[in-house]
Order: structure tokens, then sequence, then C-alpha cells
């Protein structure tokens, strides 16, 4: 497909939305990003007002709510690919109503998989498509939710006590030991694996930065670039070991701390 597409992105995260621009200019040079938007707001005061694109990239998630309220206020009859941070319980959702979906962080691969479902669709439709239904996708993210440990139970003595998570500035394994840390310095033994616990905390605020700690998102003072493409990470309260991230987690790791 050689003719110009054009495009809108609806992205509220920067990073995100410029990895994206980067990725589509490099894949398709000849298509037209036409606007950026990062609000339900934005989008429709201008969708309101002028000529719909070719295309939607559109973050489900967005500040000031989800984006399919962009749909309930305005008629959308091009195509869309969704962009997500959810995981597993949406995605069979995605694969059935909409073009096509690309997981974050981003990848090229996935992208070039989207772009060329897409075209396939505008060739065999002659570029008509029938509206589609989010209604679906919709429910299985109000509805399918995980839900995340909003607290521990620990022991001291003969008593018991809550422990909310929100408190941890970061568990760490020693010795097949897991230790939750919290911000005022006080250390509890956890009877969960970092494994373990990886399915517990949500995402957004822990990182397993390495095989031996989980890091609270609030804790992350500083990170520094580290020899082979590693970073280091400064935490508050401090750890004695150095915190390193691998290569191959780095990138991750630093679109999460810009979320």
């Amino acid at each position: 497909m050689n003719q110009t597409v054009k495009i809108i992105l609806v992205e509220d995260e920067l990073y995100n939305l410029r990895l994206l621009e980067g990725m589509i200019k490099k894949l398709r040079p000849e298509w037209e990003i036409v606007q950026t938007f990062d609000s339900v707001k934005e989008s429709v005061d201008w969708l309101r007002n002028n000529v719909h694109p070719d295309l939607f990239f559109m973050d489900v998630q967005l500040a000031d709510g989800l984006c399919f309220s962009i749909f309930d206020q305005v008629e959308i009859k091009s195509m869309v690919i969704f962009t997500t941070a959810y995981d597993n319980y949406a995605i069979r959702a995605f694969k059935v109503n909409s073009i096509d979906y690309l997981l974050k962080p981003f990848k090229e691969k996935d992208l070039v998989a989207a772009i060329q479902k897409f075209e396939n669709l505008v060739a065999l439709s002659t570029g008509r498509v029938q509206k589609q239904d989010y209604s679906e996708i919709l429910e299985a993210i109000r509805g399918g939710e995980k839900k995340y440990r909003k607290r521990f139970l620990i022991s001291k003595g003969e008593a018991f006590y809550k422990l909310p998570v929100e408190d941890i500035a970061y568990f760490y394994s020693e010795n097949r030991v897991t230790t939750a840390v919290t911000f005022n310095r006080q250390n509890h033994v956890i009877d969960f694996s970092l494994e373990a616990l990886e399915e517990q905390l949500e995402p957004a605020e822990f990182f397993r930065a390495n095989r031996q700690i989980i890091v609270n998102i609030h804790a992350t003072e500083k990170i520094e670039n580290y020899f082979g493409g590693k970073l280091k990470v400064k935490l508050n309260p401090p750890i004695e070991e150095p915190v390193i991230v691998s290569r191959l987690k780095a990138t991750d790791f630093k679109q999460w701390m810009g979320r």
C-alpha cells in the first residue's frame, strides 16, 4: 500500500507516543500523522469539527477515562488499532472486536503485523469496514480486572499486624527467604517467593528489577547507566547491595519509571 494513509495517535504517555511515532515513520514513511491527542476530551473536541483519519492508534486507558468514551460522543467509522497495557483477560476481547491491538511495551514485529492486517482489510473491503462493537472489550476491562494484593498479615511474637502494600519500598530474596522492607526501614519476613509476589503486586507500582529484588516505584530515587547496557538503581531507603537491572530489562524498566 503506497497511498498516503492519514492516522491519529491517541496516547497519554509521552514515552509511548514518541516510540509509536518513530516506529510508524520508520515502517511507513509515506503515512501522515495528522494529530496526536492525550485525552478523551481533546480527541472528542477535534473529531467533532474535522475530517476523520483512515486509522486510529488508540490507548485504552487515558488520563481522563477509557477511550471508549470517545465512541459514545462521536461516531467513529475509521479503523482502530488499540494500544494497551492490559494482558490476559482482555486479549480475547481485543482479538475478536477490533482490527488489532498492540500490547505495551511496543514491539516492532507486533506493529508490523497490525499494519499488515489493516492494509489487508483495506484491500479486501475497498476502505469500507463495518462499525466495530467495543462493548465486549469494555466489559472485559471493567469486569475482568485482576485484583492485586493490598496488604500482608505479618507476625510479631504472638501478635499479628496488617502491613499495607503501599508501605513497602521493596522485597528482596536472600537464601530463599523473602523480606519486605518498609519506607520507615522496618524489615518483615514474607511467606512468598518473589515469583509469587510478581503475580500479586500491581505492576504499575512494583517491578522485578532482577532475580533478587522487586522495587516500589516510589522507592526508586535515581537510575544510572551501567556497563553493558545495564542500569544501576538507587533506592530510598538504601539497600546494601547495588541494584542492577539487566540489559534485557533496561528498556522496560525506564518505560515503567516514566508512566
